[in-house]
């Protein structure tokens, strides 16, 4: 049995060890919202798909989120002197998954994009933006940790929640009843 089925079934035992493939389970389960995070570098606009955007502080404003490495986009929106942090609705799960894979088409017009002045790339139907510059980049094993001042908000229209569970997107309609 693997790790991650043994994991899965611990029914007689509290524990087990905390192995990538238990992580990675006990992870798939559990929801979270879909960002997508753009900035701009001397070659040009980058932009990645985000699940791991969190509120730090809402006085200052800050968020963090993490990225796996530091090269291709995740290495340019470190080295962005800001980055914008989209808010994704249902509407842009092919925007998505177009950011979540390499070699995908991006930034095109049929996306939606735009700049903002300050020149980000700007995804302007997003129900939510929030122009940030970096604070602190924490490296935890092949990953940076970036906690982010928040800058500026930029509100939309209000729209179904894109969320992200067990390797795949799902709709999260605001209007479902309430538990």
């Amino acid at each position: 049995m693997t790790d991650a089925a043994t994991a899965r079934r611990a029914t007689a035992t509290p524990a087990v060890p905390a192995t990538a493939d238990a992580f990675k389970v006990a992870f798939r389960d559990h929801p979270a919202g879909v960002a997508l995070i753009t900035g701009i570098t001397p070659d040009g606009p980058v932009g990645l798909t985000a699940s791991s955007v969190a509120s730090v502080s809402a006085e200052p404003a800050a968020l963090s989120f993490s990225v796996t490495r530091a090269t291709g986009s995740a290495g340019g929106l470190l080295a962005a002197d800001s980055v914008l942090v989209h808010f994704l609705g249902a509407q842009h799960v092919d925007v998505a998954r177009a950011f979540a894979r390499s070699g995908q088409p991006r930034f095109t017009l049929e996306q939606g994009w735009s700049r903002l002045e300050t020149g980000e790339p700007w995804l302007a139907d997003s129900p939510a933006a929030l122009r940030c510059r970096t604070l602190h980049v924490v490296q935890v094993g092949g990953s940076s940790l970036v906690v982010a001042e928040v800058l500026d908000v930029f509100l939309g229209d209000q729209s179904p929640s894109l969320v992200y569970r067990d390797r795949r997107f799902h709709r999260l309609d605001h209007t479902a009843r309430e538990l």
